[in-house]
């Protein structure tokens, strides 16, 4: 594969880790993965799982992560809050490629004021997006049918059941914490709406609908800025989906509304609906496992240093495809 050394999952152990863990392992079977985490234990149970992996115990505090020195990774990847930064410094240190999925956006500064400060130190993916960028990648593909898209909106339903790990739950209640306001892009200004005015009701594909609201997400500004929309906003509620309602357990419901003109230059307007059966960990481990791969040169050429986007990395077509693999189903509103 051309590739020295293993990847390195920080967090590797929690849902997000294990699920992407196991989706490279499946994919990339000779691929050396490091699964590290602060109880040896679960970590050596999931590499175990894996075959071919290795467990380590991991300290966030450290700048050296708390790792033995001289073993080489051929990249590093934050599938839980990096609150510090070691793991993006120790990336930087050892000039591999760094992925972060925990920053959200009202989180990023220091992650991109340290990206910016070692240009040429690593490639660095910021893919706090929903699912890891999955989404965005789907609306850029749908937004192709479109000569110009004036209005993007996107309404995600996550299962209360559904919400992550102890490391997700701890995402969301950390930017719970911060604000409770929205952030859109609207006539072409960027800015951030009251949390009053950011409640909404999210309708699900079986009629019913969740309160939830516009929240402050990078999918916002890669869209915005990909597109060139005017008009762009992410909201997102949880509560009971419909496949808990069937009870065929948790899925998610992901709504995207595009907005504009289409190649006739009539207006054209297009609602679908992103469905997991399974929920949002499928969307988010493959979002992550196609970041790596591409960082990698496992896919096309390996990623020169400098910040991306999942936007910037992936080819939004190939991306729906992988979700149809997965077992997405796509359904028209």
């Amino acid at each position: 594969m051309g590739q020295r050394g293993s990847v390195l999952l920080l967090g590797g152990a929690g849902q997000a880790g294990s699920d992407t863990a196991a989706l490279l392992r499946r994919r990339y079977p000779e691929l050396p993965l490091t699964i590290a985490g602060r109880n040896q234990d679960r970590a050596r149970r999931v590499a175990d799982e894996l075959g071919g992996a290795t467990a380590v115990t991991v300290d966030l505090a450290r700048g050296d992560l708390g790792l033995p020195a001289g073993r080489p990774y051929a990249a590093v990847v934050a599938t839980l809050w990096d609150s510090r930064l070691n793991g993006l410094r120790f990336a930087q240190d050892h000039g591999v490629p760094y992925v972060s999925l925990s920053s959200g956006m009202i989180d990023i500064a220091p992650e991109v004021t340290a990206a910016a400060q070692r240009p040429v130190a690593a490639p660095v993916l910021m893919a706090s997006h929903w699912a890891a960028g999955v989404i965005t990648l789907t609306a850029l593909a749908w937004a192709e049918e479109f000569n110009r898209v004036d209005t993007i909106r996107i309404g995600a339903i996550l299962d209360e059941h559904d919400a992550g790990g102890p490391a997700g739950l701890a995402d969301l209640e950390r930017w719970a914490e911060v604000t409770s306001a929205g952030y859109a892009r609207r006539d072409g200004v960027f800015g951030w709406v009251g949390a009053a005015e950011a409640r909404v009701e999210l309708p699900s594909l079986d009629g019913t609908t969740v309160t939830g609201q516009t929240v402050p997400i990078l999918d916002v500004t890669s869209l915005s800025l990909a597109t060139g929309a005017p008009n762009v906003e992410f909201a997102f509620g949880i509560g009971e989906s419909a496949g808990t309602r069937r009870g065929d357990g948790p899925s998610v419901e992901v709504r995207i509304d595009l907005e504009g003109e289409g190649p006739t230059g009539a207006p054209l307007r297009l609602s679908r609906y992103v469905v997991h059966p399974d929920g949002q960990r499928p969307l988010t481990s493959l979002g992550l496992a196609m970041g790596i791969e591409r960082l990698l040169g496992l896919r096309g050429e390996a990623v020169a240093p400098g910040l991306y986007t999942p936007e910037a990395l992936l080819e939004p077509r190939h991306a729906v495809e992988q979700l149809a693999d997965a077992g997405t189903v796509f359904v028209d509103a």
